[in-house]
C-alpha cells in the first residue's frame, strides 16, 4: 500500500511539473510589413530570418559574402491601405 501511494505521488509530481513548465513561445518569424526576407544560416539546421527588405536586390546586397539567401515573404501583407490615391479628373 505504501509503495502504491509513493508511486502515485511521484506520478502526480511529474504531471504537475509537465503542466507548470510549458515550452517557450516562439516569436513571429516573418514581418508582414516587408516583401523580402533574408534567411541567415548559422549551422546545419540552425537559421533565422531578417525580414526588413523592400526589394530582392537590397536583400541580395546584404546576403553577399554571408551564408544566407533571400526569400519572398509568404506573409507579406501588401502595401498599406490608406495611402493617398489619385482621383480621376472629370472631363466635361
Amino acid at each position: 500500500m505504501k509503495l502504491r501511494a509513493s508511486a502515485t505521488a511521484v506520478s502526480l509530481a511529474i504531471l504537475a511539473a509537465t503542466i507548470a513548465l510549458p515550452a517557450p513561445a516562439r516569436a513571429q518569424t516573418y514581418d508582414p510589413a516587408y516583401p523580402v526576407c533574408l534567411q541567415v544560416y548559422q549551422g546545419i539546421a540552425d537559421f533565422y530570418f531578417e525580414c526588413h527588405y523592400r526589394t530582392m536586390a537590397q536583400c541580395m546586397a546584404s546576403a553577399s559574402g554571408r551564408s544566407a539567401q533571400c526569400v519572398v515573404n509568404p506573409y507579406y501583407g501588401g502595401p498599406k491601405e490608406g495611402r493617398s490615391k489619385r482621383q480621376r479628373s472629370r472631363q466635361y
